[in-house]
């Protein structure tokens, strides 16, 4: 697994988060996310293109694991029906009480596996715009592959369109196949639970929910091998964007900050220009007050007295007058 210390997952919140601003952004990123996949429909014929060139390719190297997967599947119910329930459901509630628990326990590393989380995704959303692609599911029968999501579908509460409830088919794009953010979401899972379970049940979870994601997907014939590897492919170079995402978010927010902080400034110096000017006079007052007796030529410092010298009561500048009390060796004493 990845470690998570080198894309900032550490960084410390600069202000502190609250799920009260924390849950509507989580549903407006799923809400875009949904949005996005639904308008990226794309032409039919060029996404199946798209997938049979994947197919094509993942054959010259061998990678079409989905085929036996998938064959496996549609004979084995014990398999297929688990594996759909897994596929429609667990991203539904894995990914978000991942959230809730990280920024509950790991409240300091919340606020980056979050925006890791988000980048990745809005990453996958330009994939399925500029890359529709059927997934093997909806490729012509003579390719071999079953869609076990409608096979077993009396099973469940999906119905066969991929993982849409019944009846709401028409609400999602079935050809935003690649990357496969089922995968993507479970690896970022994985990593999260390697990183800061601290068990060892925690780390075995790690590893065994992106593999069983990985084959999941691929055995219910809504992706390829290669839309997996896309998907965590994306989810690295999410992983690799997040710091400067969060320094950017940081930059705006400082912005504004400042365009506030100048106007709150200048209506205390407004307010307070009086007060401001009465201190500063104290201020000299006390400066004077304090500054050195100069006398005959020779400096003390304050509150030091020569015998004899006359004490200054005057501000600078001022002439003093001889006092009986100060008077020099001629004065006539006082009377007793």
């Amino acid at each position: 697994m990845p470690h998570a210390d080198t894309a900032g997952v550490e960084a410390t919140p600069r202000t502190r988060l609250r799920w009260w601003t924390e849950l509507p952004l989580i549903l407006l990123v799923y809400a875009c996310y949904s949005a996005g996949r639904l308008l990226a429909r794309g032409d039919v014929s060029t996404a199946v293109d798209h997938g049979l060139a994947i197919l094509d390719i993942e054959k010259a190297l061998h990678l079409n694991a989905e085929s036996p997967l998938n064959r496996l599947f549609t004979r084995e119910p014990w398999l297929g029906v688990p594996a759909d329930f897994w596929y429609a459901s667990l991203h539904y509630l894995i990914t978000p009480a991942l959230l809730v628990w990280i920024f509950r326990s790991r409240t300091v590393r919340y606020r980056a596996a979050r925006t890791w989380l988000m980048t990745s995704t809005f990453i996958g959303l330009i994939g399925f715009t500029l890359l529709p692609t059927c997934p093997p599911r909806l490729l012509a029968d003579s390719y071999g592959f079953v869609d076990t999501m409608a096979q077993y579908s009396s099973y469940g509460w999906w119905g066969g369109a991929a993982s849409a409830p019944k009846g709401m088919g028409g609400m999602t794009n079935q050809y935003a196949a690649m990357p496969s953010l089922h995968v993507g979401w479970a690896l970022w899972c994985g990593v999260m639970l390697w990183r800061y379970g601290g068990t060892r049940l925690t780390k075995v979870a790690a590893v065994a929910y992106p593999l069983i994601t990985t084959i999941v997907v691929m055995g219910t014939a809504n992706h390829y091998f290669l839309d997996a590897v896309a998907g965590a492919a994306v989810m690295g170079v999410g992983l690799l964007l997040t710091p400067y995402v969060l320094r950017t978010a940081d930059r705006v927010r400082a912005r504004f900050g400042t365009e506030v902080a100048p106007v709150a400034t200048a209506a205390a110096v407004s307010g307070g220009t009086v007060a401001k000017g009465t201190r500063e006079t104290v201020t000299v007052a006390s400066d004077d007050a304090s500054s050195s007796i100069v006398s005959g030529g020779c400096q003390t410092s304050a509150g030091e007295r020569i015998p004899r010298q006359r004490e200054s009561r005057f501000g600078s500048g001022a002439e003093p007058s001889a006092s009986p009390q100060d008077a020099g060796d001629g004065a006539p004493a006082p009377a007793r």
